[in-house]
C-alpha cells in the first residue's frame, strides 16, 4: 500500500481506513491495532488517532472497553433502520433538489453518472462506489437544507460499508446502473415526485441485496 503524502494527513487516514472496512479488509467486530494500522498506512500514531476519534464520531468503529477501537457490526434490524431512514431522507432531498438545482448543479451529476459508467465497465468497483457516493451526496446537497445536509452525512457515514456491500451483488450492479440514469432523467426534467419516489426505491433495492448479503454469511 502506497503511503500517505497528502493533507491534512489525519482526514486522508480516515479515508484509507473507511475503505479497508468497506472492503472488508478491516471486517465488522475487528480491533483496530494502532501499531499494524500505523504500519500498513505508513503513518504515526497521532495523525491515525485523529482519524480513528472521526471514525467514532461517524458510528464506522466504536470503542468498546478491555477491547479497543472495533470496526462496528451493526445486526439486521438496524440496518433495515437506517436504509428506510436514508431512502426517505434522499426521497425529500431529490424533490427538493429538482426544485432548487441549478443548471451547473445538475451537470455536475451528469458528469458524475458518466464517470459512474466508466468505472462500471471496467468493473472498478471501489471508484465506481465512491462516484455513486458523490452523485447520493450532491443530490442531498442541492437540497439547499442544511438540516437535511448534515443530518444525512451523518446517517450515510454508518451506513459506509453497508451501501458498498450491495456492490457484490454482480447480478444487481448492472440494475443499479439503470437505475441512476433514471435518477438523471429525472433531475434534468425536474420531476420531483418521480424522482423521490426512484431515489426510495432505490435505497428499497439497497437493503434487498444487503438482507440477503447477511441471511448468506449468517
Amino acid at each position: 500500500m502506497e503511503p500517505i503524502n497528502r493533507q491534512p494527513l489525519a482526514i486522508q487516514v480516515a479515508s484509507r481506513v473507511r475503505d479497508l472496512i468497506a472492503t472488508d479488509q478491516l471486517s465488522p467486530g475487528t480491533p483496530l491495532k494502532e501499531v499494524s494500522l500505523c504500519d500498513q498506512l505508513s503513518v504515526s500514531r497521532t495523525p491515525l488517532r485523529e482519524a480513528l476519534k472521526q471514525l467514532i464520531a461517524e458510528g464506522l468503529v466504536e470503542q468498546i472497553p478491555y477491547r479497543g477501537v472495533v470496526v462496528s457490526n451493526p445486526d439486521l434490524s438496524t440496518v433495515e433502520q437506517m436504509l428506510e431512514l436514508l431512502g426517505a431522507l434522499e426521497g425529500f432531498a431529490g424533490e427538493m433538489a429538482c426544485q432548487r438545482a441549478t443548471p451547473e448543479e445538475i451537470e455536475k451529476i451528469r458528469l458524475l453518472t458518466k464517470q459512474m459508467h466508466e468505472s462500471y465497465e471496467k468493473e472498478e468497483r471501489l471508484p465506481y462506489y465512491k462516484i455513486n457516493q458523490s452523485i447520493h451526496r450532491s443530490i442531498v446537497e442541492f437540497s439547499k437544507n442544511e438540516e437535511l445536509v448534515q443530518t444525512h452525512e451523518r446517517l450515510n457515514s454508518r451506513l459506509y460499508r453497508i451501501r458498498f456491500l450491495s456492490n457484490r451483488r454482480t447480478d444487481r450492479w448492472h440494475t443499479a446502473v439503470e437505475e441512476h440514469d433514471a435518477i438523471l432523467r429525472n433531475l434534468e426534467e425536474r420531476k420531483g415526485f418521480e424522482l423521490s419516489k426512484l431515489l426510495r426505491e432505490h435505497l428499497g433495492h439497497t437493503w434487498t441485496k444487503v438482507r440477503d448479503l447477511y441471511e448468506v454469511q449468517n
